[in-house]
């Protein structure tokens, strides 16, 4: 049985920084594209970033660019999004996900909520002004 687990959420001021952490369980994902997506109240998800199997390959949304950064620690089984300069608009629900039966007959579209078929329940982070 898949699982992944946010950490890390909390509730920091603008400007602050969060980690935040999930960890995978049930299976090795050492060759899984995962990603960040976000809930904010009233609101789809939406796309954060995006991480390639081996760490390789990565894409933010527009909004975070140059103040999050996605990583991962294969060995550990473990996926991090380093979010730096926070603004109030950063609050959300953090979701981890994980592209475990990818299709390679089908074109990867990275930021595309359907391409992941295993999602944690998030954790949360509110920035307040």
């Amino acid at each position: 049985q898949v699982q992944l687990v946010e950490s890390g959420g909390g509730l920091v001021q603008a400007g602050d920084s969060l980690r935040l952490t999930c960890a995978a369980s049930g299976r090795t994902f050492s060759s899984e594209a995962m990603a960040w997506f976000r809930q904010a109240p009233g609101k789809g998800r939406e796309f954060v970033a995006y991480i390639s199997w081996n760490g390789g390959n990565t894409e933010y949304a527009d909004s975070v660019k140059g103040r999050f950064t996605i990583s991962r620690d294969n060995a550990k089984n473990t996926m991090y999004l380093q979010m730096k300069r926070l603004k109030p608009e950063d609050t959300a629900l953090y979701y981890c996900a994980a592209d475990i039966n990818s299709d390679d007959s089908r074109v990867f579209l990275p930021r595309w909520i359907g391409q992941y078929d295993s999602w944690g329940q998030g954790t949360q982070v509110t920035v307040s002004s």
